[in-house]
């Protein structure tokens, strides 16, 4: 047995790894998916299990138009004084020179809660961290942002006193610890009291194939103090480009009960075109940003190292006290949709699942038609994480629109700028209803069949839709009695799903692709599609 990396497979970005006792726990962030931040946890570092997620009302979390890539970022977890500690940043501004954000802390005695109404602390900047202290003060350890167009806007790594008797923080107390490295965009700080020294782990280079994780220490917290690692970066791929993982850095450190170290990071596995170099484009990672775990070790001077360098490994020896656990099978999923709650897995945009977009039960999901597939505000959406690049997906729809504007299917997501999907709507020249297919390039909107749309038999009362996704490219399909498929003929680009292709133009490539099934209805009509039998399956 040995950890497997990426130990977290699909959109999983942003670990902060803690220890309980005997069992680990990872926080990922979620940014405008609902539920806000995934939990996971484990006995082994090798097999993970979904947890339910502490951000499970809006009272906690209200993303209503936020823009994509926006939301949750780097959630924080931690475990002190008998609770656990949640900290994480709302961002309202993604683009620009603006990241309007606020931060919030939650606790809760056990991991899959009740946890509490959040408390607003401040809105310095992004990425904050709880450290508790051995003399029991709290800081909160945090990205700083300056939006002034003369200033780098990544301005050092902010310690802020938390006030444990009022739960506020001591504005006056805030300073300056570290500024990075001169590669700059320090980021994503974590600090740990190690021995003699405070140790501060943190991301710079930007989430992307120069990201980095480097290491500062202190004997004290006073401004200015830290120093950089002689051995930086801690972590990279930016000199590796032909490992298996990419863009490993942004992450945290655990110890075992026995005492040796792991870091999770966040990575990505590009695959590239058979005419492309390997190294310019680095590649194409439409499973977005995952998590790794790698082995540490230190060195005679007290500076931790990537057991086996630090662009990090495939596969890592696990703890040696560790409790052999199993996790589950992901990689065939049937959801008949019986019970009166989405499974974890799902996800939906923004906001939770509630009647403005339908109901579950009864071996059913009916979805409410509301807005486009690029609305921020009123989306009926409900999706999973791709989390192999190959795989089949399908799910059989029954609807009756009255109109063109109204519109049921299957989708593959991965913000409202860039997706695609085959859907069920009304065709007033055939006045029938049909099968089309639509992609949505940077909101370039492309019809694929057109006059040549598939008319679906009055007779014919639902209809079943499958995606096949095969790394590079992906296709649509449909069947009309569940034996006879049918290729509607369309050959996609999965480049479009990626976050190395949205970061082309747009600052948020934050998320990873999905794949799911939607509801429109542009009328205003409520027009409800009834879908039954989701099937999702890798293939090898």
């Amino acid at each position: 047995m040995k950890i497997s990396n990426p130990v977290l497979r699909g959109f999983e970005a942003d670990p902060s790894m803690i220890r309980v006792g005997d069992t680990y726990y990872i926080a990922n962030s979620t940014f405008e998916w609902w539920p806000g931040v995934r939990l996971h946890e484990s006995k082994d570092l090798v097999n993970w299990n979904l947890l339910p997620s502490p951000i499970s009302r809006t009272s906690q979390l209200n993303m209503r138009g936020n823009p994509s890539s926006g939301g949750v970022w780097a959630p924080d977890l931690s475990y002190a004084d008998g609770k656990f500690w949640l900290v994480y940043s709302d961002v309202k501004v993604v683009n620009g020179a603006f990241k309007d954000c606020t931060n919030y802390i939650i606790t809760a005695e056990d991991i899959r809660g009740p946890w509490s109404d959040p408390i607003r602390i401040n809105g310095v900047g992004f990425d904050p961290s709880l450290f508790h202290d051995q003399d029991g003060r709290k800081y909160l350890v945090q990205q700083t942002w300056d939006f002034r167009e003369y200033r780098h806007p990544f301005n050092g790594i902010t310690l802020t006193e938390f006030d444990v008797s009022t739960m506020r923080l001591k504005p006056e107390t805030a300073r300056t610890i570290w500024e990075g490295t001169d590669v700059k965009l320090v980021e994503g700080p974590h600090l740990y009291r190690i021995n003699d020294f405070y140790y501060l782990f943190a991301a710079e280079g930007g989430t992307v194939y120069t990201h980095q994780e480097v290491v500062a220490r202190s004997e004290s917290l006073d401004p200015f103090s830290f120093k950089g690692m002689p051995g930086n970066p801690f972590l990279t791929n930016f000199d590796t480009p032909r490992n298996f993982l990419q863009k490993q850095g942004h992450g945290s450190l655990v110890d075992t009960p026995s005492g040796e170290w792991y870091y999770a990071s966040l990575c990505a596995r590009p695959w590239h075109a058979k005419n492309e170099s390997v190294t310019d484009p680095r590649g194409w990672c439409t499973l977005g940003r995952e998590t790794a775990i790698q082995k540490v070790e230190w060195d005679d001077r007290g500076w931790p190292y990537v057991v086996g360098g630090h662009g990090g490994q495939h596969y890592v020896e696990p703890p040696v006290d560790a409790i052999a656990s199993m996790t589950s099978d992901q990689s065939e999923v049937i959801d008949d949709f019986n019970t009166a709650h989405l499974n974890p897995e799902w996800n939906t945009l923004r906001v939770p699942f509630d009647e403005e977009m339908g109901e579950i039960g009864n071996g059913c999901l009916n979805l409410r038609g509301q807005g486009s597939l690029s609305n921020l505000f009123d989306l009926s959406l409900v999706a999973r994480r791709w989390k192999a690049f190959a795989f089949d997906a399908e799910v059989t729809v029954q609807f009756s629109p009255r109109n063109y504007q109204q519109m049921a299917g299957l989708t593959n997501y991965y913000n409202d700028l860039c997706w695609s999907w085959v859907f069920v709507t009304w065709d007033e020249t055939k006045q029938c209803r049909v099968i089309e297919v639509a992609q949505n390039d940077f909101n370039s909107y492309t019809s694929f069949l057109k006059e040549k749309s598939v008319e679906i038999p009055e007779e014919v009362e639902a209809v079943r839709l499958r995606t096949k996704v095969r790394t590079q490219t992906y296709r649509y399909q449909y069947s009309f009695d569940n034996v006879h498929w049918h290729d509607l003929g369309v050959e996609l680009d999965a480049r479009k799903l990626s976050d190395d292709y949205v970061n082309q133009r747009y600052g948020g490539f934050f998320t990873g692709a999905f794949v799911g099934m939607a509801a429109v209805d542009l009328s205003g009509y409520d027009a409800q599609a009834q879908f039954w039998h989701f099937t999702y399956a890798e293939v090898d």
